[in-house]
């Protein structure tokens, strides 16, 4: 799934948001603020279990790449599913004007499973729509 949102911050301000432990708790799930720019760093997630969805509420994270300013890449994985997962989420960043272009690349979905097709639908949701606009709220707080 691929998410592109205009923000009307400078990249370096979205960087932070999308790195800074505190910054990261105002608007990610929690667990966000054990986040380290450090690649192979693992922390989890926690949200609430989503059974539809063969989702268990806690996510390992790990950190697989970054660029500064530029990209992040964390790996995604349901702690506890019956159907193991192998997420990638990837972030990029792109001055335009005065503002930023944030891509959201979520990778790794198995189109051959109905579960995964249904945590995809879910997530798909959530990334446009809650995540998007709790990651504004807290830009426009900084």
């Amino acid at each position: 799934m691929r998410v592109a949102q205009f923000l009307p911050h400078p990249p370096a301000k979205v960087w932070r948001a999308l790195t800074e432990p505190e910054l990261l708790a105002q608007w990610q799930m929690p667990g966000s603020e054990d986040f380290r720019l450090e690649v192979g760093h693992r922390y989890t997630l926690t949200a609430l279990p989503r059974p539809n969805a063969a989702f268990s509420g806690t996510v390992d994270v790990r950190v697989l790449a970054y660029e500064p300013g530029r990209m992040l890449s964390v790996g995604w994985a349901d702690a506890n599913a019956s159907r193991p997962a192998d997420w990638t989420i990837t972030w990029t960043l792109e001055q335009e004007g005065r503002g930023t272009r944030l891509f959201l690349v979520h990778e790794g979905f198995d189109p051959d499973d109905p579960t995964q097709m249904m945590a995809r639908k879910i997530m798909d949701g959530g990334w446009r729509s809650h995540v998007m606009r709790s990651l504004g709220n807290a830009l426009d707080r900084m």
